[in-house]
Protein backbone atom coordinates (compact mmCIF):
# COMPACT_ATOMS: atom_id res chain seq x y z
CA UNK A 1 0.00 0.00 0.00
CA UNK A 2 2.64 2.36 0.75
CA UNK A 3 4.66 1.97 -2.74
CA UNK A 4 1.34 3.35 -4.23
CA UNK A 5 1.63 6.10 -2.45
CA UNK A 6 4.79 7.00 -3.27
CA UNK A 7 5.14 10.04 -5.77
CA UNK A 8 7.91 10.80 -8.22
CA UNK A 9 10.98 11.10 -7.27
CA UNK A 10 11.86 13.97 -9.33
CA UNK A 11 8.63 15.93 -8.15
CA UNK A 12 9.18 15.13 -4.86
CA UNK A 13 12.62 16.57 -5.22
CA UNK A 14 12.00 19.59 -7.19
CA UNK A 15 9.40 20.32 -4.23
CA UNK A 16 11.62 20.30 -1.49
CA UNK A 17 13.50 23.56 -0.70
CA UNK A 18 17.56 21.61 -0.74
CA UNK A 19 19.36 22.14 -3.87
CA UNK A 20 22.21 19.14 -3.02
CA UNK A 21 21.18 15.61 -1.27
CA UNK A 22 23.03 12.65 -0.85
CA UNK A 23 21.90 9.41 -2.05
CA UNK A 24 20.13 8.55 1.24
CA UNK A 25 18.49 12.22 1.83
CA UNK A 26 16.62 11.10 -1.49
CA UNK A 27 15.95 7.92 -0.90
CA UNK A 28 14.59 8.95 2.78
CA UNK A 29 13.05 12.57 0.74
CA UNK A 30 10.72 9.83 -1.54
CA UNK A 31 10.17 6.72 0.76
CA UNK A 32 11.94 4.40 -1.86
CA UNK A 33 13.22 1.61 -0.51
CA UNK A 34 14.40 -0.28 -3.80
CA UNK A 35 18.42 1.30 -4.22
CA UNK A 36 18.91 -0.71 -7.35
CA UNK A 37 15.19 1.08 -8.50
CA UNK A 38 16.22 4.64 -7.03
CA UNK A 39 19.70 4.62 -8.66
CA UNK A 40 18.04 3.71 -12.06
CA UNK A 41 15.46 6.43 -11.79
CA UNK A 42 18.27 8.81 -10.78
CA UNK A 43 21.10 7.90 -13.24
CA UNK A 44 18.00 8.53 -15.71
CA UNK A 45 17.18 12.02 -14.32
CA UNK A 46 20.57 12.81 -14.74
CA UNK A 47 21.32 11.63 -18.30
CA UNK A 48 17.92 13.32 -19.37
CA UNK A 49 19.61 16.89 -17.64
CA UNK A 50 16.76 16.69 -14.89
CA UNK A 51 18.94 16.50 -11.95
CA UNK A 52 23.13 16.83 -11.86
CA UNK A 53 25.62 14.28 -10.12
CA UNK A 54 28.61 17.26 -9.02
CA UNK A 55 30.18 14.37 -7.26
CA UNK A 56 29.80 10.57 -7.09
CA UNK A 57 26.58 9.97 -4.27
CA UNK A 58 25.73 13.69 -4.80
CA UNK A 59 22.65 14.84 -6.91
CA UNK A 60 21.67 18.47 -7.05
CA UNK A 61 18.79 20.36 -9.07
CA UNK A 62 19.82 22.65 -12.11
CA UNK A 63 20.28 26.05 -9.81
CA UNK A 64 21.72 24.49 -7.09
CA UNK A 65 23.32 26.47 -3.93
CA UNK A 66 27.10 26.01 -3.65
CA UNK A 67 27.00 26.65 -0.07
CA UNK A 68 24.69 24.21 0.26
CA UNK A 69 27.04 21.51 -1.53
CA UNK A 70 30.20 23.01 0.56
CA UNK A 71 28.18 21.38 3.80
CA UNK A 72 28.00 18.11 2.05
CA UNK A 73 30.80 17.06 -0.28
CA UNK A 74 32.96 16.50 3.66
CA UNK A 75 30.74 15.94 6.79
CA UNK A 76 30.72 16.82 9.38
CA UNK A 77 31.75 20.51 8.03
CA UNK A 78 30.27 23.87 8.32
CA UNK A 79 31.61 27.72 6.41
CA UNK A 80 33.79 29.18 8.40
CA UNK A 81 37.33 31.19 7.69
CA UNK A 82 38.43 33.39 4.59
CA UNK A 83 34.57 33.21 2.96
CA UNK A 84 32.61 34.11 6.35
CA UNK A 85 35.35 36.95 7.27
CA UNK A 86 35.03 38.54 3.73
CA UNK A 87 31.21 38.67 4.02
CA UNK A 88 31.52 40.09 7.06
CA UNK A 89 33.66 42.57 5.72
CA UNK A 90 36.40 41.75 8.27
CA UNK A 91 39.05 40.93 5.02
CA UNK A 92 39.28 43.00 1.59
CA UNK A 93 41.18 40.72 -0.15
CA UNK A 94 38.53 39.03 -2.88
CA UNK A 95 38.75 35.45 -3.37
CA UNK A 96 35.54 33.53 -5.09
CA UNK A 97 36.64 30.33 -2.95
CA UNK A 98 34.42 28.71 -0.29
CA UNK A 99 36.55 28.26 2.60
CA UNK A 100 35.05 25.22 5.37
CA UNK A 101 36.68 23.45 8.23
CA UNK A 102 36.72 19.22 8.15
CA UNK A 103 37.85 16.11 9.52
CA UNK A 104 40.11 16.82 6.75
CA UNK A 105 42.11 19.31 4.34
CA UNK A 106 41.27 19.29 0.68
CA UNK A 107 40.49 21.55 -2.26
CA UNK A 108 37.91 20.16 -5.01
CA UNK A 109 36.79 22.07 -7.83
CA UNK A 110 33.07 21.46 -9.16
CA UNK A 111 30.97 23.49 -11.65
CA UNK A 112 33.90 26.43 -11.71
CA UNK A 113 33.65 26.71 -7.98
CA UNK A 114 36.53 25.83 -5.48
CA UNK A 115 36.12 24.15 -2.30
CA UNK A 116 38.78 24.26 0.10
CA UNK A 117 38.98 22.67 3.39
CA UNK A 118 40.77 23.03 6.21
CA UNK A 119 41.07 20.34 8.97
CA UNK A 120 40.34 21.31 12.56
CA UNK A 121 40.34 19.06 15.47
CA UNK A 122 37.26 16.88 16.00
CA UNK A 123 36.09 18.37 19.30
CA UNK A 124 36.14 21.66 17.99
CA UNK A 125 34.51 20.83 14.58
CA UNK A 126 31.72 18.91 16.71
CA UNK A 127 31.11 21.70 18.63
CA UNK A 128 27.94 23.95 17.12
CA UNK A 129 28.42 26.90 19.39
CA UNK A 130 28.90 30.03 16.68
CA UNK A 131 27.32 27.84 13.99
CA UNK A 132 24.28 29.07 12.13
CA UNK A 133 22.21 26.55 11.07
CA UNK A 134 19.50 27.53 7.96
CA UNK A 135 18.48 26.71 4.59
CA UNK A 136 20.51 23.63 4.86
CA UNK A 137 23.59 25.16 5.50
CA UNK A 138 26.11 25.34 8.75
CA UNK A 139 27.88 28.79 8.29
CA UNK A 140 30.42 29.84 11.46
CA UNK A 141 29.44 33.47 12.36
CA UNK A 142 31.75 36.12 12.03
CA UNK A 143 33.50 35.81 15.27
CA UNK A 144 33.81 32.04 15.19
CA UNK A 145 35.15 32.12 11.40
CA UNK A 146 37.49 34.14 13.34
CA UNK A 147 38.71 32.41 15.72
CA UNK A 148 38.60 29.68 13.30
CA UNK A 149 41.53 31.13 11.21
CA UNK A 150 43.23 32.39 14.65
CA UNK A 151 43.25 28.76 15.78
CA UNK A 152 44.69 27.78 12.03
CA UNK A 153 46.89 30.61 11.45
CA UNK A 154 48.63 32.39 14.40
CA UNK A 155 50.07 35.30 11.59
CA UNK A 156 46.77 35.94 9.39
CA UNK A 157 46.10 39.69 9.12
CA UNK A 158 42.88 41.34 9.73
CA UNK A 159 41.31 44.51 7.81
CA UNK A 160 39.05 45.24 10.26
CA UNK A 161 38.32 43.58 13.07
CA UNK A 162 36.02 46.09 14.91
CA UNK A 163 32.77 45.10 13.58
CA UNK A 164 33.46 41.54 15.76
CA UNK A 165 31.65 41.41 19.01
CA UNK A 166 34.55 40.84 21.76
CA UNK A 167 32.04 39.24 24.33
CA UNK A 168 30.99 36.87 21.89
CA UNK A 169 34.35 35.88 20.59
CA UNK A 170 35.53 35.71 24.36
CA UNK A 171 32.09 33.25 24.98
CA UNK A 172 33.59 30.90 21.99
CA UNK A 173 36.98 30.72 22.86
CA UNK A 174 36.72 27.53 25.65
CA UNK A 175 35.24 26.04 22.62
CA UNK A 176 39.13 25.66 21.57
CA UNK A 177 40.84 24.47 25.01
CA UNK A 178 44.05 26.88 23.92
CA UNK A 179 45.82 28.85 26.13
CA UNK A 180 47.79 29.66 22.52
CA UNK A 181 44.87 30.88 21.41
CA UNK A 182 43.38 32.95 23.95
CA UNK A 183 47.06 34.84 23.94
CA UNK A 184 46.47 35.71 20.66
CA UNK A 185 43.32 37.08 21.04
CA UNK A 186 44.19 39.04 23.82
CA UNK A 187 47.49 40.49 22.23
CA UNK A 188 45.04 41.28 18.86
CA UNK A 189 42.74 43.21 21.20
CA UNK A 190 45.21 45.19 23.20
CA UNK A 191 46.68 46.45 19.64
CA UNK A 192 43.50 47.54 18.20
CA UNK A 193 42.30 49.26 21.30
Amino acid sequence: MFSSQKTDVLFTIYNNNRTVYTFSNIALLTGESNAAKLSNKLNYYVHSGKLLNPRKGIYAKNNYNPEELACLLYTPSYISLEYVLQKAGVIFQYDEKITAVSYLSRTVEIDKNVYQYRKIKNEILIDMSGIIRSNNLNIASPERAFLDVMYLNASYYFDNINSLNKNIIYELLPVYNSKILTERINNIFKKNG
